[in-house]
């Protein structure tokens, strides 16, 4: 369906993932994106974030303003389909299939952390490799060279890439044609939730959409603090008079399959 004029998958957790770890089987190819209000904002007033979200194979709702959105304008979407949970579901689905997995991205050591957790919960998971590109990577042709290399060289089916949009997946895009046939995934701050070097909210603060103070409570930077505080709310509020008034045509029209204003 269509969010806002965004591409979004009607899929939920269980879904995403098995189209994820099918497409690394039949060495197809994959992008997903799991995309938040923030990503929908940027939608519609980034050309870069927009061209990159059209781009991919598959995006998913990981934010509760989108569910919420879906469901007032009279097509819901099943469940939020979130970053952070999926990290764990890939890695037992490639484990029980013997998938190779790539983790990129994070702080420094967390990846490597990470894979440990995951082999330890996962007994016979087979990670491929893992890396932390230094800041500034992005504007050093030699280090995305070596990034390139280094991932290529591992061949892993299935890439978890853990740098936050856009930059993870500028970086997604760039792989894609070293590696044609792997998934890849991008997971934001994810692999910090599964070290435990960042606390995920509770169950209970996730339904009411509050993971986001959640969050800035444990990282109050200047970046989170304008994303949530600035520009999240009037977009968020655009969000739903948008849904509303589908909702209203839908009502009178018959029209399904998403909205675009």
């Amino acid at each position: 369906m269509r969010l806002m004029g965004a591409p979004m998958g009607v899929v939920t957790e269980a879904s995403a993932v098995q189209t994820i770890i099918g497409a690394a089987e039949r060495r197809r190819g994959h992008w997903t994106i799991t995309a938040n209000l923030d990503h929908l904002r940027r939608y519609h007033c980034d050309p870069l974030a927009k061209g990159l979200i059209d781009d991919a194979d598959l995006v998913v709702a990981d934010g509760m303003p989108l569910i919420w959105a879906s469901r007032l304008a009279g097509e819901p979407l099943p469940e939020r389909v979130s970053g952070s949970s999926m990290v764990w579901s890939i890695c037992e689905a490639a484990s029980a299939r013997r998938q190779s997995v790539f983790l990129l991205g994070g702080d420094p050591d967390v990846a490597e952390r990470a894979a440990h957790i995951f082999r330890d919960r996962y007994p016979g998971l087979e990670i491929a490799g893992t890396a932390c590109p230094p800041v500034g990577f992005e504007n050093d042709e030699q280090e995305l060279g070596r990034i390139q290399r280094q991932v290529t060289e591992a061949a892993p089916q299935i890439v978890l890439v853990a740098l936050g949009f856009p930059k993870q997946d500028l970086l997604i895009r760039s792989l894609r044609s070293s590696l044609p046939g792997a998934s890849f995934l991008g997971v934001g701050i994810s692999l910090s939730y599964a070290t435990g070097d960042l606390s995920r909210p509770p169950s209970w603060i996730c339904r009411l959409g509050l993971e986001w103070a959640y969050r800035l409570s444990q990282e109050p930077t200047r970046r989170l603090a304008r994303r949530y505080l600035v520009d999240g709310p009037p977009f968020a509020l655009r969000l739903t008079m948008s849904a509303a008034r589908h909702c209203v045509r839908r009502g009178s029209l018959g029209a399904s399959g998403g909205w675009d204003d």
